[in-house]
């Protein structure tokens, strides 16, 4: 395999073709042709097409969230593991309030800037987005979903 390119803040999103723009795609076509129909031809049948094109839809954005939810307890427990290694004691006890939207984003942080973006999520109860954006020295995860 080749170099995988370096991770920033403006292309770290992992987008999956089939998936993102293929199924969803079709899925909404779908639910489209399904609607038409109803309106066309209003019967049991029509119906029946427009709720299971709902429950196509309903179940691969679930099949989405439930792999994401997953994936941030494993963040969350990676995360506090390389944090009870890093950060200085008086951190170390902060670390219950760390909410599970900046584990997420802390995960980028470099091992030499974690203590910083730790405290200043704490301290200043920071999103998600904002302390990628104050991340200098990006630590790339290859492997999220």
């Amino acid at each position: 395999m080749g170099e995988k390119k370096p991770q920033s803040l403006a292309n770290h999103r992992k987008f999956v073709p089939l998936y993102h723009f293929a199924l969803t795609g079709v899925l909404v076509i779908y639910l489209g042709w399904q609607g038409w129909r109803l309106i066309q031809s209003f019967s049991a049948e029509s119906v029946m097409g427009v709720l299971m094109a709902l429950t196509f839809i309903g179940m691969l954005i679930y099949a989405r969230i439930f792999a994401l939810q997953a994936q941030d307890r494993v963040i969350r427990l990676e995360e506090q593991l390389r944090m009870e290694r890093l950060l200085p004691d008086e951190l170390k006890a902060r670390v219950p309030e760390i909410r599970r939207r900046q584990y997420v984003a802390l995960r980028f942080a470099d091992d030499a800037e974690l203590a910083d973006r730790v405290r200043e999520a704490i301290d200043e109860k920071l999103s998600e987005g904002e302390i990628k954006k104050r991340i200098g020295t990006w630590r790339p995860d290859y492997h999220r979903l």
